[in-house]
């Protein structure tokens, strides 16, 4: 069973086995290993001991419950399992998880949310809001274990550095839901209760830890793999960007982490006061890794017994800092002093000879550092794809320059032909949050190299490789969308424009596309440092009283695309439906290649259309409300003829209010926590059908000054109308929430509430009483058409208005057709009033049927209230005329059919999303 909170190791012994940093509030503290046994496991990293069970445990490896009172912990990254489970074990410690990277790549963090969830550095559960998540990954990290997580991150796209020649699996260990089944020998895999299980990342497939060997190295992308973009398919020259830059992440959620090493320590223990008191024989040392731990003050509690030998102090520290280092090629210095720790002294101080480090002041303040060494034996990754082991070992001594490793490795790699001085030696870090590559001169020496790491911090060097690349300058290609610019320029207007306000090099940047109607443009960069600059300057830059947006666009190599994949765009807008649309954005970036998918809020539908803009079949899935997918559609319509596909089909998923359209296309009334997985899944069903689309031309001819007086504003000239377009008593309750919402948007998160201020501002307008009849003129199909009585008229293009209801009837009319969304006909509707409108709701009555037709005219002779799709405003006097808008436009309609179970969705598919890993669909 799992104990609330973090879990805690069974052995009181053990009970500070995780140490604190700085960002914890109660320091934690590591124990001296002290002379207790090691068990010895086929695992690597793990530094095992037996312990007693004080409280129902469960197996790491199996995640099958531990039955008895012994069990095995292991010191460093609190791993338990039974003791049958030692021989088979797979899981490595977290110590030596750099070693297990196959491309480094970098993560993106943020805030985790509320659910139960494990953290993959310390095994123990997160909590509360210094919890972190890659928005690109599964891994899940408490704040202060962030630091010691390395860049094994999901390889989205093609980058030019490092490339591999097959695409394999990439396993994750633990947080899986409760009912996954391992892939090997079909038995329970998942917990809830522990850190157990290993899942691909790509296809979604689970196993046990000790059983995820057996399966096949290379990944098929499962289930979704027609609508997923493959990762050999998308090249983006990104070295200079972070990862939140390269996938449009929002940069406000990284900051905690970016932060995170830069708190004061002294501040943090202040905070709390004292560390806790230890126990009685025991004492705390404060531990660095490096000099640049020493400069922001970022240090490890290790708690010891007085008396200790120093090699077993320096094995707790090293422990900490979750480095999987022998103890004897260290020592601890004294901060502040020229005190060292042999491996003979024992400590056996009450806070030193002078009592300078007693607890009172908060314990003694050592570095860790390494010793000089005479020679080593370093790993070499080549940066081609190759078979067999991922590196070559290579001995460096005091003399071994950079040039003198690359000759024994390529004598090792049996390419004594070639030229070495073409290739270098880079060092790569592979640090969590940035990966950092830097070319080493030949003549640079090795041993020199690696201790000048090891002396700024010891984890850098356990997350540092050495990797062959070839010389030669790389073609660079950096596409950045700059958007914000005053819309319908000339091409030239708009090069003056940007020249005058980012500066650009003429010789390094060309635009490549530009969207007059958006107020947008692509750049073609051939320069890293200038794409950064222009990327950076953009965002701080202001043309008319309008910030610029600037986006960093992937390119998608069509020629690579197989003939049987259709990907699909997605777009969630994260405002709809309060924090739904947040964790649908983050659950679409895991399931799919988060270069397919955006949020609209950033940059809106022209980034995910450019993108996609040579991809020759693909679909769209837009999630929010009809607002949103009239976004999308404007957009569509606008940019279509730059695009190889023109008509990309749109699939919904609910997230506003109304959701009319949703509705028509099945795609349900509002979004209630479905899997995505499984909305993916019905996508990929989707039928096919058409839409019609009506332009609506305003000419407002008669704007008086009394109109201009009482405030009323100038509406857009043309509109396009997707659902309905509402005059009157409609139109004017639309406006009074639309202007609520604007008052206090924050109180406008949830369907519910939404709904409920209709109700009121309905109420409030019972009494209302206006004549429409009297105040406009209709044609329809160049015939006049008289109006009945009417405080309301609406043209409907869909049998759904007014969050569901038929306002049409479904009553048999021998004068008028069924209405259809594709039939080329607009329904011509009128309400008599507020009780009428709640009669309709209510499904009593329908509305008062006028005409059909696919021409209109209208003539309003006063100010009126108007609203197009819900968006409402004050219509002068004028005419206005509804004309179909082009072709029809392709919708997706979520088959009737029942999702097939079929064999892909356990076999080489998910079975649910990361966002309902608990057991069970529950909503997000």
């Amino acid at each position: 069973m799992a104990d609330s909170g973090r879990a805690r190791p069974a052995d009181p012994d053990a009970a500070d086995c995780r140490t604190g940093s700085p960002l914890t509030v109660k320091k934690r503290a590591q124990n001296s290993p002290g002379l207790r046994p090691r068990y010895q496991s086929s695992a690597p990293g793990h530094c095992l001991k037996k312990v007693t069970l004080t409280k129902p445990t469960f197996c790491h490896s199996c995640s099958d419950f531990i039955w008895g009172l012994i069990g095995f912990l292991c010191e460093v990254c609190n791993f338990m399992c039974h003791e049958k489970c030692l021989k088979t074990l797979r899981s490595v410690c977290s110590c030596m998880t750099p070693s297990l990277v196959q491309v480094p790549v970098a993560h993106c963090f943020g805030p985790a949310g509320q659910k139960k969830r494990f953290c993959c550095v310390c095994r123990k559960q997160t909590e509360g809001s210094t919890a972190l998540r890659c928005e690109v990954c599964e891994l899940h990290v408490h704040a202060d274990c962030a630091a010691f997580s390395c860049a094994d991150c999901r390889s989205c796209h093609l980058d030019g550095t490092l490339e591999q020649d097959t695409f394999h699996h990439h396993w994750r260990e633990g947080n899986l839901a409760s009912a996954a089944r391992c892939e090997v020998c079909r038995r329970s895999c998942g917990s809830s209760d522990v850190m157990a299980g290993m899942r691909c990342e790509w296809c979604g497939i689970t196993s046990h830890a000790a059983c995820y060997l057996s399966v096949p190295p290379e990944c098929t992308l499962g289930r979704l793999r027609s609508m997923l973009l493959h990762p050999a398919c998308v090249r983006l020259d990104s070295r200079n960007f972070s990862k939140m830059h390269c996938y449009r992440i929002s940069e406000s959620c990284s900051q905690d982490l970016d932060n995170s090493d830069e708190i004061d320590a002294s501040a943090a223990v202040s905070k709390d006061g004292q560390p806790a008191a230890p126990e009685s024989g025991k004492q705390f040392l404060k531990v660095f890794d490096g000099d640049d731990a020493v400069k922001r003050g970022f240090y490890r509690l290790v708690s010891i017994i007085r008396a200790t030998r120093n090699e077993e102090v320096v094995e707790a520290a090293l422990r900490a800092f979750y480095l999987p280092d022998e103890p004897q090629d260290f020592e601890l210095h004294e901060i502040g002093g020229v005190q060292r720790l042999h491996s003979d002294d024992i400590l056996n101080r009450n806070g030193g000879p002078d009592n300078r480090g007693s607890l009172k002041d908060g314990g003694e303040a050592w570095q860790l550092r390494a010793k000089p060494r005479d020679s080593e034996v370093i790993k070499v990754y080549p940066g081609w794809p190759r078979s067999g082991a991922p590196f070559v070992s290579a001995t460096a001594s005091k003399d071994s320059t950079a040039a003198s490793v690359l000759a024994e490795v390529f004598s090792q790699l049996n390419r004594t032909g070639e030229d070495a001085s073409c290739f270098s030696l880079q060092e790569v870090c592979m640090s969590s949050k940035q990966v950092q590559r830097q070319t080493l001169t030949p003549q640079e020496k090795i041993l020199d190299k690696l201790q000048e790491i090891r002396k700024v911090s010891l984890r850098n060097m356990n997350q540092t490789r050495f990797y062959i690349v070839e010389n030669g300058n790389r073609e660079v290609r950096v596409s950045l969308l700059i958007g914000g610019l005053p819309p319908l320029l000339s091409k030239e207007e708009y090069v003056q424009l940007i020249q005058e306000h980012l500066t650009i090099k003429s010789h390094l940047v060309t635009i490549s596309h530009v969207y007059a109607s958006q107020g947008a443009l692509a750049l073609q960069i051939l320069c890293f440092s200038e794409a950064e600059r222009i990327y950076m300057l953009a965002k701080d830059t202001t043309v008319n009283n309008k910030t610029l947006a600037s986006l960093v666009i992937p390119e998608i190599l069509t020629n690579r695309l197989g003939l049987d994949v259709c990907p699909l765009l997605v777009f969630v807008n994260p405002k709809s439906g309060g924090l739904k649309g947040r964790e649908l954005l983050y659950s679409f970036r895991k399931l799919l290649n988060p270069h397919q998918v955006f949020d609209i809020s950033n940059g809106g539908p022209l980034a995910g259309l450019h993108t996609f803009r040579e991809v020759p079949r693909f679909r769209v899935l837009v999630c929010g409300g009809d607002g949103t997918v009239g976004w999308v559609l404007g957009v569509l319509e606008a940019v279509r003829h730059k695009l190889v596909c023109r008509e990309p089909p749109i699939g919904i998923v609910p997230l506003g209010t109304g959701n009319d359209l949703s509705r028509v296309l099945r795609w349900g009334a509002g979004y209630s926590g479905e899997d995505p997985h499984h909305i993916l899944v019905s996508v990929d069903e989707a039928d096919e059908v058409l839409m019609d689309r009506w332009t609506i031309l305003l000419d407002a001819q008669d704007m008086s000054e009394d109109s201009k007086d009482n405030g009323f504003l100038e509406p857009p000239k043309i509109v396009q109308m997707n659902n309905y377009f509402g005059l009157g008593i409609d139109a004017e309750l639309s406006l009074d929430f639309h202007q609520a919402r604007e008052d206090d948007p924050d109180k406008f998160t949830s369907r519910f509430h939404n709904k409920g201020v209709y109700v009121k501002v309905g109420l409030q307008k019972m009494s209302y009483s206006r004549s429409l009849h009297k105040e406009l003129q209709l044609q329809v199909d160049t015939q006049n058409v008289p109006l009945p009585n009417i405080e309301g008229l609406i043209f409907l293009n869909i049998p759904s208005w007014g969050s569901g209801a038929d306002l049409w009837g479904s009553e048999v009319d021998g004068r008028h057709g069924k209405p259809r969304i594709d039939d080329g006909l607009v329904e011509v509707v009128g309400v008599t009033g507020v009780v009428h409108m709640g009669q309709v709701q209510s499904g009593m009555r329908s509305g008062i049927r006028i005409a059909q037709g696919n021409y209109i005219r209208l003539t309003v002779s006063k100010p009126i209230p108007v609203q197009v799709d819900g968006e409402p405003w004050i219509q002068p006097p004028g005419h206005i005329i509804i004309s179909a808008a082009g072709p029809k436009v392709r919708m997706l309609r979520k088959s009737k059919q029942k999702q097939k179970k079929s064999s892909a969705s356990v076999k080489d598919g998910r079975s649910e999303s990361p966002s309902t890993r608990d057991g069970g669909h529950r909503p997000t």
